[in-house]
């Protein structure tokens, strides 16, 4: 009976037990499930931290290569500036240098030149002396003389004739300058006309002494040749000749310089100054004609020198410019008649 008894109660503490024991495993069971998501869990965001982190590293390299190759782009284009910038100087050196070795070499034919001409009028000079010495100037026979005041007297007729006639011609030309807008040519022709301006009026009050002029009872010591044609002179009107050159020069520096100045393209007779020719002429001693054309001699190689800033053919001194002694000897060619 007491058997009997028991096993229903030993049976009911078995199936407790299992129940107990099916409880504790699936709640094992379900522990373990839920520790596996956490570590997967766990695993992926360390994973995507790692990511992260591997992407952050990228980021920083490329932005450090970056700076790197901007680093290196403004490093090169300072070597450049740098390059350039010894390039310059070392082209400004060179220039300067050769600009120096020009005015050195200018400067030793400047002096050279000085010491020939310096040389050819002491020889001159002496050949002055010896002339004189030497050979005494014939005074000229009255009926010479008188011949010659008759000429000298047409020739101021027709000068101041000429004058007159050539001040419509100025203001046309002067006109023009100003429609041109070359306003460093108009400057110098107003300068120029001002001067031939005095002339003509100096030719008007002018009250001249034929009879004690040396010059028409001084017999001619020179010829030279113009077109062919030799032409004789004694020594005042060789020296009105040498005038014309050097005024010429003068004139033709200052109107090449005008024409440099208003970037003009170069041409001397195109200046109205090279046309009229008669700056520095007085009407007499020697014919217009004579005058015009050495003072053109020497307008064209002054005209040349001034507009390209040169002294080829002449020199400037104390202010004025002249012609230089050896072209003015090639220009007049005298030859002495005794």
């Amino acid at each position: 009976m007491r058997t009997n008894i028991l096993n229903p109660m030993i049976m009911a503490a078995l199936f407790s037990t299992l129940s107990l024991a099916e409880i504790s495993i699936a709640a094992d069971g379900q522990g373990e499930k839920q520790q596996e998501q956490k570590q997967e869990r766990g695993q992926k965001k360390s994973e995507q931290d790692q990511k992260q982190q591997q992407h952050r590293v990228q980021q920083e390299q490329k932005q450090d290569q970056r700076q790197e190759q901007q680093q290196d782009r403004v490093q090169r284009k300072s070597d450049q500036g740098q390059k350039q910038q010894q390039q310059r100087v070392q082209q400004q050196q060179q220039q300067d240098q050769r600009q120096q070795q020009k005015q050195q070499q200018q400067e030793r034919v400047q002096r050279q030149s000085d010491q020939n001409q310096n040389q050819q009028r002491v020889q001159q000079q002496e050949r002055q002396n010896q002339n004189q010495q030497q050979k005494q100037q014939q005074r000229l026979s009255q009926q010479q003389q008188q011949k010659l005041i008759s000429q000298q007297q047409q020739r101021v007729v027709q000068y101041r004739q000429h004058l007159e006639q050539q001040q419509s011609v100025a203001q046309q030309n002067a006109t023009q300058l100003q429609r041109q807008k070359r306003m460093a040519q108009y400057r110098f022709q107003e300068q120029y006309l001002e001067r031939v301006r005095q002339q003509q009026i100096q030719l008007r009050d002018n009250r001249f002494d034929y009879n004690r002029d040396p010059y028409f009872y001084t017999a001619s010591i020179y010829r030279y040749n113009r077109g062919g044609t030799y032409y004789q002179t004694n020594e005042y009107g060789a020296k009105t000749l040498r005038q014309a050159v050097n005024f010429g020069y003068e004139q033709g520096f200052r109107a090449g310089t005008a024409d440099r100045d208003d970037r003009w393209r170069g041409n001397y007779k195109d200046s109205y100054a090279y046309r009229d020719a008669n700056y520095g002429y007085s009407g007499y001693y020697v014919n217009r004609t004579d005058y015009n054309f050495y003072f053109r001699e020497g307008f064209r190689r002054g005209y040349e020198d001034g507009y390209n800033s040169r002294y080829q053919y002449g020199r400037l001194a104390s202010g004025n410019y002249s012609i230089l002694e050896t072209i003015l000897s090639q220009i007049l060619n005298f030859q002495n008649l005794r």
